[in-house]
């Protein structure tokens, strides 16, 4: 209220300052302050007047004002310091549409999200309507109907919540062994089917715990504002994670256009196999340009593209590849896939690998096909170890540094969603510039 007192006071004396200004006044300044002259009774009405209406205007903001929420920070940026973790960041920055003041991505966001490090240029989000939802609807196929390249036909005719959004994060590091236990957490009665409701009550633990962590962060934020100039900004309305007001495109993928349908778990684990494929199959036509097979330096390429190795780092080990590979014979689809799958086991392997060698040894190509072998219980293609052997092996003996290859493995299993430590600065902008040269370097050959 005492700041809309306070324009007000600015406005009036602007007001003064200009009449003062005006031609007749500063000809005869005796016409505007004399009592008995016309001129003053003018200018008094016309400033009793204003005060009036002026009064009222601040009496209006105020209760306005008073009806807002209370729950305030001081700075914009320490709120989404504490508003934002970096999945929700993410989130943000690639959804493309939104509809009744909820954000929402489409499939297509979904898979830039997860292979991309930035969102294809756009001027705004797209603002939906009930006709677009009715579109989206006939534009979803059916259960039986999933495939491997799901995502990519439906593109932009489809929509994804924030808590769908974690829950298809999780499913691409998923190894099969866990795709039981995923369904199971969301089989609540124990009767081998999910219905809709169940499946909606992943919604309400991640909408439960994030406002108890906002409000908890919030508090904090406020009582370091007390004492301060009062000077504050408002907390936006979460635009992440509301009720449903709307069936999102898995709703109606898994549960049908009215929601009566029940998922199996043979229906939900072709769904979650469907998706891991569909990623890696965007990465490796990424590089493959429509070839059966990838080079051994794309594969590297691959491997290393979400890790957080420093720039001469990143090219030691692809230059470590060509001298150790001058011309290879390729890596096909199904050896990339097989790799990636035993990836989401890298856990157990790691623990696989510790009581293998209890000393923390180097392993040989053999040790690590056997190690491969009791995780996931397939085998790899020896090209394909060998390959990795040569990318990892620091000194061409034969013998991996398994701690090392787990450590940046981990890296690429988490896509990017690891969060770094951030650097101000000249070492900020130094460690940006490296990423930005990185970034170039990763992008695949035109030629």
């Amino acid at each position: 209220m005492a700041a809309h007192l306070r324009r007000f006071c600015q406005s009036v004396t602007l007001f003064s300052r200009y009449s003062h200004s005006t031609r007749g006044l500063r000809t005869s300044a005796y016409k505007t302050y004399n009592p008995k002259s016309p001129r003053f009774y003018l200018y008094g009405t016309a400033v009793a007047t204003s005060l009036y209406f002026g009064w009222k205007w601040v009496e209006k903001n105020a209760m306005v004002e008073a009806a807002r929420p209370t729950r305030r920070v001081t700075d914009d940026q320490t709120l989404r310091g504490l508003k934002l973790n970096h999945r929700e960041r993410r989130f943000i920055k690639f959804s493309s549409v939104e509809y009744q003041g909820q954000l929402y991505m489409t499939p297509q966001d979904f898979i830039e999200s997860v292979t991309d490090s930035e969102p294809r240029p756009r001027l705004k989000r797209r603002v939906l309507i009930e006709r677009d939802l009715e579109r989206f609807m006939q534009e979803t196929p059916l259960l039986s109907k999933g495939s491997p390249d799901m995502f990519r036909t439906i593109f932009d005719k489809g929509i994804i919540s924030y808590t769908e959004y974690l829950f298809l994060l999780s499913i691409l590091t998923k190894p099969q062994t866990g795709f039981r236990i995923a369904f199971n957490m969301f089989d609540t009665d124990g009767n081998e089917r999910v219905d809709k409701e169940e499946f909606l009550v992943l919604e309400k633990i991640f909408s439960t715990a994030r406002r108890d962590r906002l409000n908890r962060a919030l508090e904090g934020a406020v009582k370091q504002t007390e004492g301060e100039d009062g000077e504050v900004e408002e907390v936006l309305e979460d635009e992440l994670q509301k009720s449903h007001v709307v069936d999102t495109t898995l709703l109606l993928h898994f549960f049908g256009k009215k929601g009566k349908q029940d998922l199996k778990f043979e229906e939900f684990k072709m769904f979650m196999e469907n998706l891991q494929t569909e990623v890696l199959e965007i990465e490796f036509n990424e590089f493959s340009k429509g070839l059966p097979a990838i080079t051994e330096l794309d594969f590297a390429k691959i491997l290393l593209r979400y890790t957080y190795l420093q720039s001469d780092q990143y090219e030691m080990y692809l230059e470590r590849l060509l001298d150790r590979i001058p011309e290879g014979r390729g890596i096909t689809f199904t050896e990339f896939k097989s790799f990636c799958q035993f990836l989401n086991t890298l856990d157990d392997f790691a623990i696989a690998m510790r009581m293998y060698t209890l000393a923390d040894q180097p392993i040989s190509q053999e040790e690590f096909h056997r190690a491969v072998k009791i995780c996931t219980g397939t085998e790899l293609s020896p090209h394909i170890v060998d390959t990795v052997f040569k990318i990892f092996d620091d000194d061409g003996d034969g013998q991996l540094s398994y701690k090392e290859f787990i450590a940046i493995m981990r890296d690429r299993l988490h896509r990017g969603f690891k969060q770094q430590q951030v650097r101000e600065g000249w070492e900020g902008f130094k460690a940006c510039l490296k990423e930005e040269i990185r970034q170039d370097v990763q992008q695949p050959s035109l030629t």
